[in-house]
């Protein structure tokens, strides 16, 4: 599989709004989630790091999983993430790990996978019983946050309606949504939700 982000993982970090929003998404992840430091946790689409690098002083140890080589290499080169992130580079909800998770967090990856229900079944899969997830990405929006023709967004937003009733079918109570973040583009704004939830 060709990796979409090889060549935007050289600039990743250095983006402005994209640090802005890691930022926000990375402190409301922190107030709506109690961790503790003997937990293990999975960031799902992990990129570069920049969610891990908020959780990581909190937990024993993140499991940071994401399909693109080229943005784990940069995670993986952060010296504050060494000994508390391990890397893995595989599609989970075509090949699940063999391990399970107190939280597993993501932010703005949900919109590259094409099966929303089958991600809400790969993470009641990769957890704990009671373990939570906390999930950040778009709002419903009118497709116009990525350009045009960038590869691999399957989803313009999600509802937050039908995004909890996926969660339900698929075993999640205590389902919360709040905003985490809005993003100016070009005169537009977006919102971010982040949803919170705990497995049954």
């Amino acid at each position: 599989m060709a990796d979409l982000f090889e060549e935007k993982a050289q600039e990743w970090d250095a983006n402005e709004m994209r640090r802005g929003l890691s930022t926000a998404i990375g402190n409301t992840i922190l107030q709506r989630v109690d961790f503790q430091p003997d937990m293990g946790v999975m960031d799902f689409g992990a990129g570069t790091g920049l969610i891990s690098g908020h959780v990581a002083p909190k937990v024993s140890n993140i499991t940071a999983v994401d399909i693109s080589e080229a943005m784990l290499e940069k995670l993986a080169a952060k010296p504050e993430l060494k000994d508390k992130v391990h890397i893995v580079c595989q599609d989970i909800t075509q090949q699940p790990l063999d391990m399970k998770f107190d939280v597993i967090v993501s932010a703005m990856a949900m919109h590259h996978v094409e099966d929303t229900e089958n991600l809400a079944k790969t993470f009641a899969l990769h957890l704990k019983p009671n373990g939570k997830i906390a999930l950040a990405d778009l709002d419903s929006e009118d497709g116009s946050f990525h350009p045009e023709d960038v590869e691999g967004v399957y989803h313009h937003g999600f509802d937050q309606d039908a995004l909890k009733t996926i969660l339900e079918q698929n075993g999640f109570v205590d389902i919360e949504f709040v905003t985490a973040h809005t993003v100016n583009k070009e005169g537009k704004e977006y919102t971010i939700f982040l949803v919170t939830a705990m497995k049954q």
